[in-house]
């Protein structure tokens, strides 16, 4: 792995870049899946899990049995982690509950917001190279907090047509309602149309690959809401000398094991710790097995070292890292002078694994530089909030001559009228 030294700053962009995907170039051969899903429904949604998962289904719906048993095949020793877990990510999310206030914004002009749950929510969960347990409880604990009264989940079955147990067990803790055997692009279709078996849903969620990624884009333009845009996944550590070289290792491993297009970035002002990083991840890469995958990504990942504190937050708030770890002496101070980051683990005791499982937060966020506009997924995900307000008569007195101005000076007098009829009237 390079390590760059002192880049000047414009030079900074080209180290900036990620491995994006670019989705535009499948959305015709994505788009007519959604057609085909969109008209012949569970038919079209069967016949693309035998296409693409190798599984001959005749029920999409996953049966009473299936969770009963899958609570009989995974051990102990999980359970209790999931569910500690579970409990975790309720207490952190439960603290984000809106309590909006009544505010009288003109004598008589009361104003004040409701938060109100999405009633129909579709968690989509991935297959593919590992089964992401943790992400239906990232999805589903929040969305059952919030009080929406369908959280639909559809999540790719096994060539058996069975699904991982971890992932129904998890989905049972967690409140889901229905759960479904669909994977890609046909699972995004039936959640956003609607089949014989799969509800439709109001807003989607969850990660998954480029096919899945171009087709949550695509039913986002006129069908359903989605999260947050997405893409590989990635992560910033900020270090210093005082930190263990073998920790930081361990965090780009951890992030680069995720997929050959993922992204791991060390900013420093040490050259000897940038060394000893690559000396230790050369070390410990030889003892995992997603090994292959993994040194793709290490492949475009970077190691930058800089001149001083204050480069580095310039460098870090233009990239806007999905995760970011602070590893210095100063790591509270620095972490206030964040302003672009999905998540930010702070001190060496705080991996982003603790996010990515148990620690409480979320580890749904935005990437490829979202982070400058978007926050993860959280309780107001899931929540819309509705704008109510109350005028009285003294109220409509002082503030209608207003109205009536602004009205008539952008020439609609209609909304002019509805306040002149009602003046006149007291």
């Amino acid at each position: 792995m390079e390590i760059v030294k002192y880049p000047p700053e414009h030079e900074w962009e080209a180290l900036l870049t990620r491995s994006t995907l670019d989705t535009a170039r499948l959305f015709a051969t994505v788009q007519a899946i959604l057609d085909d899903v969109r008209v012949h429904g569970d038919e079209a949604v069967k016949k693309y899990e035998k296409q693409f998962d190798r599984a001959d289904l005749t029920s999409l719906a996953v049966s009473e049995e299936e969770w009963e048993e899958a609570g009989r095949q995974i051990p102990d020793t999980l359970k209790e982690a999931i569910r500690t877990a579970r409990r975790n990510i309720e207490t952190f999310h439960a603290s984000q509950r809106f309590t909006g206030a009544k505010v009288e914004t003109t004598p008589g002009v009361t104003c004040w917001q409701k938060a109100v749950p999405i009633e129909k929510v579709g968690l989509y969960i991935p297959g593919g190279t590992a089964s992401l347990f943790s992400t239906v409880l990232m999805l589903a604990v929040p969305a059952r907090l919030a009080g929406c009264r369908e959280i639909v989940l559809c999540t790719p079955p096994d060539a058996a047509g069975s699904v991982h147990p971890a992932i129904l067990y998890a989905a049972r803790e967690a409140g889901v309602s229905k759960l479904y055997k669909a994977g890609g692009v046909q699972a995004v279709a039936a959640m956003a149309y609607g089949t014989e078996s799969v509800p439709k849903v109001y807003k989607l969620f969850g990660p998954g690959n480029q096919y899945v990624m171009a087709a949550k884009q695509l039913v986002s333009l006129r069908d359903v809401a989605i999260d947050m845009p997405a893409g590989p996944s990635e992560v910033e550590v900020i270090a210093d000398d005082s930190a263990d070289p073998r920790f930081i290792a361990a965090d780009f491993l951890s992030q680069a094991e995720h997929g050959a297009d993922s992204q791991s970035l060390l900013l420093t002002t040490s050259v000897a710790l940038a060394e000893k990083v690559v000396q230790a991840i050369g070390e410990q890469l030889q003892a995992l097995p997603r090994r292959e995958i993994t040194e793709k990504s290490l492949a475009h990942s970077r190691l930058v070292v800089l001149r001083n504190d204050d480069e580095i937050v310039r460098f870090t708030n233009r990239y806007a890292p999905e995760h970011l770890i602070i590893q210095t002496e100063n790591y509270a101070a620095l972490g206030e002078r964040i302003e672009n980051a999905g998540s930010v683990f702070l001190g060496p005791y705080t991996p982003e694994s603790a996010g990515d499982y148990a620690s409480g937060t979320n580890h749904t966020l935005p990437t490829n530089g979202y982070a400058r506009a978007y926050s993860g997924v959280n309780l107001d995900s899931f929540i819309k909030k509705i704008t109510f307000q109350e005028i009285t008569e003294q109220g409509i007195r002082n503030l209608g001559h207003v109205i009536e101005v602004m009205a008539a000076n952008e020439q609609l007098d209609a909304h002019r009228h509805a306040v002149t009829v009602r003046l006149q009237s007291l």
